[in-house]
């Protein structure tokens, strides 16, 4: 392709409801063509050269848009930010192009262990000002605006003091990033410790959202757990309603990183959650045009 605006890689072309590209699926993929708008990758298992998935991802890049999805950024920790891992990641975007790179408001490591768990925060001034400090070097080192997602959570801290919804936007507002709303971590989150999620949804800055996120719980009894590996709940659904009233026609992704099912199984939850946003849309046009 001779020109950006014809590029598959321009954020414009990122449209509709994509899904998560698992390895469950590359063959299926590869043979197929199915009709998904776009893909979503976990970035940290592309990041070593001469791998299958590397490889395979050097051939869905021509036929698909792809955004980037990091659980290892660990943005929100006291060590300093992991440059070889960053190095490897801009090297990755320049091979790739994808629309954006996100990654989660949160932290994943300490003391040089990784936990492989995205552990909260706690809601404090001073927490603002390192993560923001953190996410504009980030921004710098790569190039462009990145975006965060909210995480679920299952522990709060004493030292807390404002809300979720608060410090997601002064973090997003005072680094200028864009924000990954993640619909079923908001439910998740609100169910495990009583807050109001639509009170959360709605205080959102909707022209920051560049994504959403639809993904499955577990109800463990005493707590819901964020597993990826359900569909997607009617509350969730509900929710998501509620948002697309709030953000508009913003991308939407269905994540399934555990039990995954077939990839028709993913494709149909999918048209759901276009189905479902189209509606929304549609109703508000015609709201907004007196019809």
């Amino acid at each position: 392709m001779n020109s950006k605006e014809a590029s598959p890689y321009n954020k414009n072309n990122i449209k509709g409801c994509g899904i998560g590209l698992r390895i469950d699926h590359f063959d299926e993929i590869e043979a197929q063509k199915p009709n998904i708008p776009w893909f979503e990758i976990l970035s940290d298992n592309y990041l070593l050269e001469g791998t299958l998935q590397r490889e395979f991802l050097s051939h869905i890049r021509n036929d698909y848009p792809v955004t980037f999805h990091g659980v290892g950024l660990s943005i929100g920790s006291t060590e300093p930010l992991n440059m070889d891992y960053l190095k490897r990641l801009k090297k990755l975007k320049d091979e790739v192009q994808p629309a954006w790179i996100s990654d989660h408001l949160c932290w994943t490591s300490a003391h040089g262990v990784v936990t492989h768990d995205l552990i909260p925060l706690p809601y404090t001034q001073d927490i603002v000002k390192h993560i923001v400090d953190r996410i504009l070097q980030v921004q710098d080192f790569l190039g462009e605006q990145i975006v965060i997602e909210n995480v679920s959570s299952y522990l709060q801290f004493k030292a807390t003091e404002m809300t979720e919804w608060d410090f997601t936007n002064e973090v997003t507002s005072r680094s200028d990033c864009k924000l990954l709303l993640d619909v079923n971590n908001i439910y998740v989150s609100a169910q495990n410790h009583k807050f109001d999620a639509d009170e959360y949804l709605v205080a959102m800055p909707a022209e920051r959202v560049a994504e959403i996120h639809l993904a499955g719980y577990e109800d463990k009894g005493t707590h819901l757990l964020d597993t990826h590996s359900r569909p997607v709940t009617e509350p969730v659904w509900d929710l998501f309603k509620k948002a697309i009233e709030h953000v508009g026609d913003v991308p939407v992704l269905i994540e399934w990183d555990n039990d995954i099912p077939s990839l028709e199984r993913v494709i149909e939850e999918s048209t759901t959650a276009h189905e479902i946003q189209q509606q929304i849309l549609s109703s508000n046009r015609k709201t907004t045009y007196g019809h």
